[in-house]
């Protein structure tokens, strides 16, 4: 794996690469997550995201099944001090588990830490902004934690540039723990909001930034090419009706190209175009299988030249190509 990178000004160090837990208990049982988990940490990985909020959309959940899964493979590996585990809270779990007020998150954390069988969360982050709760009194729920010791850095996910902004200015102005993360969505095909809006920003204040959906759903792993494709997961829907259209299949024939020249794989080009941006940190991807943990990994060894980047670029804005 290659060098690792800083997130923020925390002092944590990941490999350029996250694995996502959404999948935990959704998609991947027990037992494979535990393989995934394995290959992952193999492979030089060592950044896990989760939330207590995965994976409350499957019938019958009730949130935390992702977490509860990663809490028994810290504690069967023993591998707690070997690893990032970043998760969230302020998602909606049920009616009354959700948002970022103070007396919520210092309740809910203790939920987060039982199921992860840990005394301390290395990133926790607001899953989403909560526009009814003063950012300032989100910060003190984030301070109180960091001086118990429960939580080591905090993050923001799906703030919007303002909302960003404001926290920041907050933290600076009373002294509270900042955002040291940005968890937006961000990928060759969701590209305008992140760099238009967010991007100056976390540069500006050298932010970490770890986007969510680098494989677009899996749309860029190029398995979905057609109405037919859209049965093969249970993602398949959702993708369809926001990927499988004109810019979605300019975007894969430049995956292809460039995967062909580089002879690796379509997903193993996406992530690697993010990788190479300036002022993302890692991307967050989530696999099904040890088989697809070694082939993500193999992203982050990926060196895509100027003409790989510009051609990726360019089929993601619309320009035509030189």
């Amino acid at each position: 794996m290659t060098s690792h990178r800083t997130l923020g000004h925390s002092g944590l160090q990941i490999a350029p690469l996250v694995l996502g837990g959404n999948v935990f208990g959704w998609t991947a049982d027990q037992a494979t997550s535990f393989r995934i988990l394995d290959a992952f940490v193999a492979g030089g990985g060592n950044a896990i995201d989760t939330a207590d909020g995965y994976s409350v959309w499957v019938p019958g959940h009730v949130g935390g099944e992702s977490e509860t899964i990663i809490g028994h493979w810290l504690r069967q590996r023993g591998r707690r001090d070997d690893v990032v585990i970043a998760t969230k809270v302020g998602w909606e779990v049920n009616a009354k588990n959700k948002g970022l007020a103070k007396d919520y998150i210092i309740r809910a954390v203790e939920g987060s830490l039982k199921r992860l069988q840990t005394d301390y969360i290395d990133l926790y982050q607001s899953h989403k902004d909560d526009p009814t709760v003063p950012v300032t009194e989100t910060l003190e729920a984030y301070d109180q934690l960091v001086r118990a010791g429960k939580v080591r850095v905090i993050g923001a996910s799906n703030f919007t540039a303002q909302r960003l902004r404001e926290s920041l200015e907050a933290s600076a102005q009373h002294g509270l723990p900042r955002y040291e993360t940005l968890q937006p969505l961000y990928n060759l095909y969701d590209r305008a909001d992140f760099e238009q809006n967010l991007l100056p920003l976390v540069q500006e204040q050298h932010i970490g930034v770890i986007p969510y959906y680098g494989l677009a759903a899996g749309f860029l792993t190029g398995k979905y090419r057609s109405a037919a494709d859209l049965q093969k997961s249970a993602r398949g829907g959702g993708v369809g009706q926001k990927y499988l259209n004109e810019k979605g299949l300019r975007i894969l024939a430049a995956l292809d190209a460039v995967a062909a020249r580089q002879q690796a794989t379509p997903a193993q080009v996406a992530l690697a175009w993010i990788i190479a941006q300036p002022g993302l940190t890692a991307p967050i991807a989530s696999a099904t299988s040890p088989d697809q943990v070694v082939e993500l990994l193999q992203a982050a060894e990926l060196q895509l030249s100027p003409d790989d980047l510009a051609q990726l670029a360019q089929a993601g804005t619309g320009e035509a190509q030189s």
